[in-house]
């Protein structure tokens, strides 16, 4: 082994001892609350199918047919050959959904933030992060070549005092709802700021997308907030949509601008026409049964009241995303390890994901859980924080 490798492989051992080592996990079931892994059944408490849609019949149909209509591969990029009708339709549904002029689809969460933070800003320009961001956000911001202004988690006057120094076209960037606390941003008032401040508001909602509002709108639904306030609006559609892909939606001008400007999108292949035509499907689901947003919320409820009256930490979360702090890493992956071994998947969730002494147990929830399986966890989760005490 040459010396650089001795230093990768002295690298993982440092990670391995301060408990951060990661692990994958095989999973050989379709998605949903009820698992295979390693041959035996679990109950799925990690995953970001909120709606429980990925492995909805209606949804494995329309990609059935699709594939038999367009085939496995999209063949190209969108501005080559690979964008097909089923693509352009799925856009044109986003826009009406999400209120906005134009939608367009990349391949992933990840190349969306990238691609629009990137398209819009140079050097002579300045971004603008809420701290917790999610690392999409955060190194589309540092890759755009901006200068990069990090404000103190959900605080606008943090923010405004940071806008007010600023030179050059000025981009605020912000998670709707935070994937590791669960927690909103404060929309109305970061809009406002931008208003004041002559900037641009980008908000990532992959989280809130399907599961927050009325209508599965968003945070931008239940906070009432338009194109006009919120100019871009980045959303994900293998969460609550359960299928796979993103997609940024805003105004003609900057759908126009990202198709000539973004790299994520030019220069990548564009997702299967089949995910396309599923995520039709899912959306009307989404649309169409208010009962699932219904549940998840219940179901979030039920576990808080549990888990206050038995003393655990939580955060203020009024999501379907209920983290419990345990603080050390390792004791947060001994408990989870004994969940698992007692039939319960629940991720730990350790630094550099979430800052140094806040290692967590990142509880979600589906629609399709039922309160028998939300108490049985409350139960679970009690015998193993009592068996691996702090």
């Amino acid at each position: 082994m040459t010396s650089a490798f001795s230093k990768l492989l002295d690298n993982l051992q440092t990670i391995t001892d301060a408990g951060l080592y990661r692990s994958r996990r095989v999973i050989d079931s379709p998605q949903g609350i009820n698992l295979q892994i390693d041959g035996r059944s679990v109950v799925n408490f990690c995953s970001n199918d909120y709606l429980g849609l990925a492995n909805h019949p209606t949804v494995v149909s329309a990609f059935k047919a699709a594939v038999d209509h367009y085939g496995v591969g999209s063949g190209s990029a969108h501005l080559i050959c690979g964008h097909s009708t089923a693509h352009h339709m799925l856009e044109e549904e986003l826009a009406v959904f999400t209120g906005r002029e134009r939608a367009l689809l990349f391949s992933t969460g990840y190349m969306a933030n990238l691609g629009v933070i990137s398209a819009l800003l140079g050097r002579s320009d300045t971004v603008f992060e809420d701290r917790l961001n999610h690392a999409s956000l955060l190194d589309g911001g540092l890759m755009s070549g901006a200068k990069f202004k990090r404000y103190a988690h959900a605080d606008v006057d943090n923010l405004t005092v940071h806008l007010k120094q600023a030179t050059g076209s000025k981009l605020i960037v912000t998670d709707g709802v935070f994937s590791m606390d669960g927690d909103f941003a404060p929309l109305k008032t970061l809009a406002l700021a931008a208003k004041d401040n002559d900037a641009w508001l980008m908000v990532d909602d992959a989280h809130g997308l399907g599961v927050i509002g009325n209508h599965g709108g968003g945070l931008l639904e239940h906070d009432g907030l338009t194109q006009r306030d919120v100019p871009i609006l980045m959303g994900t559609l293998g969460k609550g949509f359960g299928t796979f892909g993103a997609f940024i939606a805003g105004s003609d001008v900057l759908i126009e601008t990202l198709i000539q400007k973004a790299r994520t999108y030019i220069y990548t292949t564009a997702l299967p026409a089949a995910v396309a035509e599923a995520t039709r499907a899912s959306l009307k689901i989404v649309i169409a049964e208010n009962w699932r947003r219904d549940k998840l919320k219940a179901l979030a409820d039920r576990f808080r009241l549990g888990a206050g009256q038995l003393g655990f930490q939580l955060l203020a979360s009024s999501s379907a995303i209920q983290p419990i702090i345990i603080g050390d890493s390792q004791r947060a992956v001994d408990i989870s390890n004994s969940l698992l071994n007692a039939g319960f998947l629940v991720s730990a969730i350790r630094p550099p994901t979430v800052p140094k002494g806040s290692a967590r147990l990142r509880v979600t929830f589906s629609a399709l859980h039922e309160e028998f399986q939300v108490d049985q966890l409350l139960d679970t989760l009690d015998k193993a924080t009592t068996r691996h005490k702090a």
